[in-house]
C-alpha cells in the first residue's frame, strides 16, 4: 500500500486532543462512542455537518457528534447569506479556523461567553462541480487547532463529501459522520496495561484483519496479527513504563488473513494514575495512507523508503516522490519525468493545472502531461549527462523552456538507478529561495531511493501492460447484437500478483434465433491460467457453431482439458437460448448457479443440476436443465469471485448480488452490471459477469417442416409440400423462387449425401428461409468453371442468384444449408377491376 497519502494530513496529537464538554482537557475516554474516538483526537470536542435546506436560504443541521450543540450555542439553522463561519465556508468553499481571540472579534459566530477559549473551524463538503454543505468543528484548546489536526479535519470533510449525496434536495443518509470516519479508515482503541484489556473498535479490527466473533477483548489477540521483527517495539508501547507519559508514535507491519502484509500507523498517549502508575493507554491507528510522518531528516528518508517500498506504479512512486518535497521543501512547484529516447515524459506535476507551468509547456500539453526533447533543454540534459545535483539561485537566466519553474530557485535532480539516469525531478520556489547544506542531503538520498523506485515501478507497469493485453486478446472485443435481447459484460482482475486470470466469458450467435452464453473459471489467476481461459473459450466456441448440443459442447470441452495434461480445472456453465421462443438449456460444471430477475423484481437462483468441473475426469456427465424465460427477465452469470471471498461466505455473496438485481433498474443492463460489480476495493480473484436481458423477438416466425424419403420422386413430393406451405401463408409471390431453391437443394442431398435428409421452412416478415439439412458434412461445392460442356454445377448458382443470402451451417452429425428469399411486394388492384381479371383481359 502506498505510504503517499499520509505525508501532508498526519496524525492528530493526542496531547492536543479535544477536551471534552466540560473543557477540562481529558482525554477521549471508554464513555466516547468508538467509532467518534478518532474525531476527538483531532481536538474536535464537537462536529456539527450543515447542509443547504431545499424549502430556504438556510444551512440547517443534520448531524452532530460530541457534546450537545446548544452548550456552544450552535444553532439548528443559520442564512447561507450571513457572515457566519459557516456561511463564509459553504460560499467560498475555504475553510475558516478561528482562535479563540479571532472568534471573539468575529461579528457573527459562536459561541457566546463564557466560552471564552473555544477555536472553532469551519470546512466546506464539497465534490467537484457542486456545493454539499459545511462542516463545523469546536475544539476548547487554547490555541486553535493544529496544522496536522486541520489537514485531518479537511480529509475528514472530504470523506463526508463522498457519503453525502449529489442531486439537489435529496436527504442525506442517516449518520453520516460516523459513516466518513468509517469511510477514511481510522480506528482507536483504549488499553488498560495492569489487565491487558483494550477496547478496540471496529476499525481498527478490519484494519488488523480479526473479524469481531474471534476477538477477546485482550491486546494479545491484536499483537498476534503483527510481524515478529515489530512485537518489541509494540510492546514497549503497549506495556509502558512511568518514563514513557506521553504521546508516541510508531509503524508497524500486521499480516492479514488474506496473506497481505499491512502497514499501519499508531499514536496514543499514555496517562497516568494513582502513584504514577500508566493507568490508560489511548491512541489511534490508521492505514499508512494517513501515517504521520517525523519532522527531521531521518524520519522523512525513513517515511521515504517504507513509502517507496509499497509503491506499485510510476504514478504512486512520483506521488510519493512529490509528496516527500515539495511539503518538507515549502517548494512550489515539483515536478517528475521519466526519461525515454531522448526525450523526458513527465508522469506527475503538482500543482497540476497547466497555468501553473511555463507558458512555453502549454502548446505541448497532450492528453495529460506534456513531453519535451532534451535538445531544448540544454540545462537539463547536462544534469543528466553528469548525473549529478544542479541548484540555481534566484536570477539564474536559464532557457526559455525552463523560465518561470522556478524564479526563486531551481533545483535539479536526476534519478539514477543501474548506472545511468532514467528520470529527473525539477523543484521551483517564487520567492528567493538559500539552499541550505542539509536540503542538498535530503535531495540526494530522495534522488537515489527514486530512480531505484521509478526502475521498479516501470518494470512492473510494463508487465502489468503486457497482462492487460493478454487478457484482452482472450476475451470478445465485442458483444454480437442480438436480436431479441440485450447482453452486457464486464470483466474486472485480480488486484494481487500479475493481473490476469482464468475468468472467461462469451456470446456466441449460434443462428438468427438461437444463442449461447458461456461463462468459466480456470483455477488460479496466473498467465497459465490465462492460456488455458483462451484455449477452453476457443474450443467451446468451436463446438458450440459447429451445432452440438449443450452438454455435448461441455463434453467436449472437458475431455480436452483433461487431454492436456495440465493441473488446473475450470468451472464452466453453459447456455443456449431460443430468442423465439424464450427456451434456454443449462449446462452447469461446477460454476455457481445463474441468477434470474423477473420483471416485477424478484430474483431466484436457478435450480440448474451440477456436475464435476472440467478436466476432472473424462467420462463426466453434463446433464442439461430447462428454463423459460419471458420478455423482461434479466439472467446473470457470475464467476465466483463476485460473489466469494475469504471475508465473504458463497450464500451471502449470492443474497448481496439478488439484492442488486432486485433493485436495480433492466432497462439499462450496462448499468446493472456495474451495480453488480460495485467497489470491491482489493479483490482476491478476478470476476467475470455476464448479463442478458430477455426482450423477446419482435416478429415470431412461422414454421414448417418435412422429412425427405429417399424414393424416386421424392423431390416432387418435396416441391408439393412447399407449395401447399406457401399458400397457407399467403406469400404466393415467392413460389417460383422458392419451389427452384427447393428443387436443387433437396436434389444435391439425395445425390451427394447418404442417410436421412430433412427441409424446413421459415416465414419471418417478408423472408422466406429454406433449409435442407443432411447427414455430410461437407458443403456442396460450387463449380469453379461452366461451360457448355458441363453436365451439373449450373443449380447452385442459381440457388446463389435468386437468393438473398446463401450458406452452409455446420450441425451435429452433418450440416445444413440454408437460402433466404425475399418476398416480392403483391402490388394492389387497380381501382375498378373486376377481381381475378387484369389489364389485358378486359373486353
Amino acid at each position: 500500500m502506498p505510504h503517499h497519502g499520509g505525508a501532508r494530513t498526519g496524525l492528530p496529537r493526542p496531547e492536543t486532543a479535544g477536551t471534552g464538554c466540560a473543557g477540562t482537557g481529558s482525554p477521549p475516554g471508554p464513555d466516547t462512542p468508538e467509532d467518534l474516538r478518532a474525531l476527538t483526537f483531532a481536538g474536535a470536542a464537537l462536529a456539527v455537518l450543515y447542509v443547504p435546506d431545499a424549502g430556504s436560504d438556510d444551512l440547517r443541521s443534520v448531524d452532530t457528534a460530541g457534546c450537545a450543540p446548544a452548550e456552544y450555542g450552535l444553532p439548528e439553522r443559520l442564512p447561507r447569506s450571513g457572515g457566519s463561519p459557516a456561511a463564509r465556508a459553504f460560499r467560498t468553499a475555504h475553510p475558516v479556523w478561528l482562535t479563540p481571540t479571532a472568534l471573539a472579534a468575529c461579528p457573527e459566530a459562536w459561541p457566546a461567553p463564557p466560552r471564552a477559549r473555544t477555536s472553532l473551524g469551519a470546512l466546506p463538503v464539497a465534490v467537484e462541480g457542486g456545493r454539499l454543505g459545511c462542516l463545523v468543528v469546536v475544539s476548547s484548546g487554547e490555541h486553535g487547532f493544529e496544522a496536522e489536526q486541520r489537514r485531518f479535519l479537511e480529509r475528514y470533510a472530504d470523506a463526508i463529501a463522498a457519503v453525502l449525496p449529489v442531486a439537489a434536495g435529496e436527504e442525506p443518509p442517516s449518520a453520516p459522520l460516523r459513516s466518513a470516519l468509517r469511510r477514511m479508515r481510522v480506528g482507536s482503541f483504549v488499553l488498560v496495561p495492569e489487565t491487558g484489556v483494550i477496547d478496540a473498535d471496529e476499525t481498527l479490527r478490519e484494519l488488523v484483519g480479526i473479524r469481531p466473533e474471534d476477538f477477546d477483548g485482550k491486546a494479545d489477540s491484536l499483537l498476534a496479527h503483527a510481524l515478529p521483527e515489530d512485537l518489541h517495539a509494540l510492546m514497549s508501547v503497549l506495556e509502558p513504563s512511568p518514563q514513557t507519559f506521553g504521546r508516541r508514535e510508531l509503524d508497524f507491519r500486521v499480516r492479514c488473513p488474506t496473506g497481505e502484509m499491512r502497514w499501519l500507523s499508531l499514536t496514543c498517549r499514555v496517562t497516568a494514575g494513582n502513584g504514577d502508575r500508566p493507568e490508560q493507554v489511548l491512541g489511534v491507528v490508521t492505514a499508512t495512507s494517513v501515517l504521520h510522518r517525523g519532522s527531521d531528516d531521518v524520519s522523512r528518508i525513513q517515511w521515504l523508503t517504507a513509502a517507496l517500498d509499497q509503491a506499485t506504479t510510476v504514478r504512486d512512486v512520483s506521488h510519493v516522490v512529490i509528496t516527500a518535497l515539495r511539503e518538507p521543501l515549502d517548494a512550489d512547484r515539483v515536478a517528475l519525468a521519466e526519461l525515454h529516447d531522448e526525450r523526458l515524459q513527465v508522469t506527475l506535476l503538482d500543482p497540476p493545472q497547466a497555468a501553473a507551468w511555463p507558458r512555453t509547456w502549454r502548446p505541448q500539453w497532450r492528453a495529460e502531461w506534456p513531453d519535451a526533447p532534451l535538445s531544448a533543454l540544454p540545462t537539463l540534459r547536462t544534469a543528466l549527462r553528469d548525473g549529478r545535483i544542479d541548484l540555481w539561485p534566484t536570477g539564474t537566466a536559464l532557457e526559455p523552456g525552463l523560465d518561470g519553474v522556478g524564479p526563486g530557485g531551481l533545483a535539479v535532480l536526476p534519478l539514477p538507478a543501474k548506472g545511468r539516469a532514467v528520470g529527473l525531478c525539477l523543484i521551483g520556489w517564487d520567492r528567493p529561495h538559500a539552499f541550505a547544506p542539509e536540503e542538498r542531503s535530503l535531495l540526494t538520498a530522495t534522488a537515489s531511493l527514486a530512480g531505484q523506485a521509478l526502475t521498479r515501478a516501470h518494470a512492473h507497469d510494463a508487465e502489468q501492460e503486457l497482462a492487460t493485453m493478454l487478457q484482452r486478446s482472450l476475451l470478445p472485443r465485442r458483444l454480437p447484437e442480438l436480436p431479441g435481447g440485450t447482453a452486457v459484460a464486464r470483466y474486472l482482475p485480480a488486484r494481487r500478483g500479475l493481473q490476469v486470470g482464468g475468468d472467461w466469458y462469451d456470446v456466441i450467435a449460434l443462428s438468427e434465433d438461437r444463442v449461447a452464453l458461456v461463462i468459466g473459471d480456470v483455477q488460479g489467476h496466473s498467465a497459465a491460467a490465462a492460456t488455458i481461459m483462451g484455449q477452453m473459450r476457443t474450443a467451446v466456441r468451436a463446438y458450440a457453431v459447429e451445432g452440438h448440443p449443450p452438454d455435448v459442447v461441455v463434453s467436449h470441452a472437458n475431455r480436452l482439458l483433461v487431454g492436456m495434461e495440465t493441473d488446473l480445472f475450470a468451472t464452466c456453465c453453459y447456455a443456449e437460448l431460443d430468442l423465439d421462443e424464450g427456451d434456454i438449456l443449462f449446462v452447469r460444471a461446477g460454476h455457481v448457479a445463474p441468477l434470474l430477475r423477473r420483471p416485477d423484481g424478484s430474483t431466484e437462483e436457478v435450480e440448474v443440476e451440477g456436475a464435476l468441473p472440467l478436466g476432472i475426469s473424462m467420462e463426466a456427465d453434463f446433464p442439461m436443465t430447462a428454463v423459460a424465460l419471458t420478455p423482461g427477465m434479466l439472467l446473470a452469470l457470475v464467476t465466483d469471485g463476485l460473489v466469494e471471498a475469504a471475508d465473504l461466505p458463497l450464500d451471502e455473496g449470492m443474497r448481496r448480488a439478488r439484492a442488486i438485481l432486485a433493485a436495480a433498474d433492466p432497462s439499462d443492463p450496462g448499468r446493472v452490471a456495474d451495480a453488480l460489480l460495485g467497489d470491491h476495493g482489493r479483490r482476491e480473484d478476478d470476476v467475470a459477469l455476464l448479463l442478458l436481458r430477455y426482450d423477446g423477438m419482435k416478429t415470431r416466425p412461422i414454421r414448417s417442416g418435412w422429412v425427405v424419403w429417399r424414393l424416386p420422386d421424392a423431390v416432387m413430393h418435396a416441391r408439393r409440400f412447399t407449395s401447399r406451405t406457401l399458400r397457407r401463408w399467403k406469400v404466393e409471390e415467392a413460389t417460383d423462387a422458392v419451389l427452384l431453391v427447393v428443387s436443387e437443394l433437396v436434389t444435391n442431398a439425395l445425390v451427394h449425401t447418404q442417410g436421412p435428409v430433412r427441409l424446413e421452412l421459415t416465414l419471418r416478415g417478408a423472408r422466406v428461409r429454406v433449409c435442407v439439412s443432411d447427414s455430410s458434412p461437407r458443403a456442396p461445392a460450387k463449380p469453379v468453371i461452366v461451360d457448355w460442356e458441363s453436365t451439373g454445377g449450373r443449380g447452385l448458382l442459381l440457388v446463389e442468384a435468386v437468393s438473398e443470402s446463401f450458406g452452409t451451417m455446420p450441425m451435429a452429425g452433418g450440416k445444413q444449408v440454408c437460402s433466404e428469399i425475399a418476398v416480392p411486394r403483391r402490388e394492389p388492384a387497380p381501382v375498378g377491376a373486376e377481381p381475378g381479371t387484369e389489364d389485358g383481359d378486359r373486353p
